[in-house]
């Protein structure tokens, strides 16, 4: 079993994660290997919230290039978490809507 904070990397903030979180849902980078029931925890655990369900996807990295050289972004998860109706929000993107 991993931490919490193994499992949750950092929040995604974008125009489209910033309109979802007046309907409950917030938008986080999460490990590779995680399964919705982990995330779920997770966030309980760090956030002190209760979360209704939990989206997953995978996120392909982007090719970049640097003058002649070519390389590849690295793949990763994101996962939506909505919360319940009763649950509080999250204090860190109270200031952000």
């Amino acid at each position: 079993m991993k931490a919490p904070q193994d499992i949750i990397l950092k929040p995604v903030i974008t125009e489209r994660s910033m309109d979802n979180l007046q309907e409950g849902k917030y938008t986080f980078k999460v490990a590779k290997d995680a399964n919705k029931s982990e995330i779920k925890k997770a966030v309980e655990v760090l956030f002190g919230v209760k979360v209704a369900k939990v989206n997953t996807l995978n996120c392909n990295g982007k090719m970049k290039r640097v003058g002649r050289f070519y390389g590849k972004t690295a793949d990763w998860r994101k996962a939506i978490v909505t919360l319940t109706e009763d649950s509080k929000a999250i204090e860190f993107f109270e200031g952000m809507v």
